[in-house]
């Protein structure tokens, strides 16, 4: 069995963490790679690599080949590895689902970082205030009661869980650290969607990693970021 090797930040979970957290649920052998060699070895790891290259971590490596992009790594772990539906229309659906996710984890970077990537937070503090309106009151309702709707039983592609489901886990956990009198005042409105963070969180593979020192915290560097005056009811 391949010891994939899996590229990203080694300091924050960021868009890394949708691919680690099914690794880990489905006991994937895998190295997190520049959490074990440093960042410094990402950033020449990409430099060098000439033939398709990744456009940014993460990106994982198989032995034969690089993927990149977190959908399209799911996609490729969800048939080898048994972590998707075992019909085709459905694991195109669940695609469709983890395609959805990102769309909106772009959004939720946005909220700190609405007009520049390369300007500190600090430096669009007004645009970000008026942009985590919009984003507490219209889109968190809007892509969270879509996620609902889609819910298809116990678990979100059915009566088994998927890389769908620890993708929602992270989404919630990570949404419930932003805004948490937000999600406080909203979560009941999606009791499938919390279901499932509950679930996943029991996963064998999921609980043991979150009681680990490999889980790293949110923080203020990541995609999901805390700054108070960003959060309201």
């Amino acid at each position: 069995m391949t010891t994939y090797k899996l590229w990203y930040w080694a300091e924050i979970q960021g868009r890394g963490e949708f691919v680690r957290l099914a690794m880990e649920a489905g006991d994937i052998a895998y190295v997190d790679v520049a959490r074990e060699r440093g960042s410094e070895a990402l950033i020449a790891d990409m430099k060098a690599r000439t033939d398709r290259p990744p456009f940014a971590p993460p990106y994982l490596d198989t032995g034969s080949q690089v993927i990149a992009q977190v959908a399209n790594i799911l996609l490729y772990l969800g048939d080898r590895h048994g972590i998707a539906p075992a019909d085709e229309a459905t694991r195109r659906w669940l695609h469709e689902v983890q395609l959805t996710i990102a769309d909106f984890i772009a959004e939720v970077h946005q909220v700190h970082h609405p007009v520049g990537i390369g300007l500190y937070y600090e430096d669009q503090q007004a645009e970000a205030a008026r942009f985590a309106k919009e984003f507490r009151d219209e889109r968190m309702p809007k892509f969270l009661s879509w996620f609902e709707r889609s819910v298809a039983g116990d678990w979100l592609a059915g009566d088994r869980w998927s890389y769908g489901d620890t993708s929602i886990f992270q989404l919630i956990e990570g949404l419930h650290y932003m805004f948490p009198k937000r999600m406080k005042a909203i979560e009941g409105d999606y009791p499938r969607l919390i279901a499932i963070r509950d679930r996943v969180a029991q996963l064998p593979g999921i609980h043991d990693y979150c009681a680990s020192d490999r889980r790293i915290g949110f923080n203020t560097q990541g995609i999901f970021r805390h700054y108070p005056e960003l959060d309201a009811d």
